[in-house]
């Protein structure tokens, strides 16, 4: 029998963790109300909401973090803050 070769993930999973961390970081700053650029293009970030009315037009866009030139696109999933309520 061979012995099975185990592959050595650390490095992606340090770069992975990094970037969640970065992001989740960002949306924390946004969501207080902090402005931020877009790391790619320095553009600044615009912050999407779900409409809260019914009466309120609803957006192009999903929630999230948006970039002008689109370098930025982060989704955001509303649907478990608005069971929250």
């Amino acid at each position: 029998m061979s012995e099975t070769q185990k592959l050595d993930f650390s490095a992606v999973n340090d770069t992975t963790l990094a970037s969640f961390n970065q992001q989740k970081n960002l949306i924390k700053r946004m969501m207080k109300g902090n402005t931020a650029e877009c790391s790619e293009c320095k553009k600044p970030l615009t912050l999407v909401l779900p409409a809260t009315t019914k009466n309120a037009k609803p957006n192009a866009k999903a929630p999230g973090i948006y970039c002008a030139k689109g370098c930025t696109d982060i989704e955001l999933d509303m649907e478990a803050v608005a069971l929250l309520k």
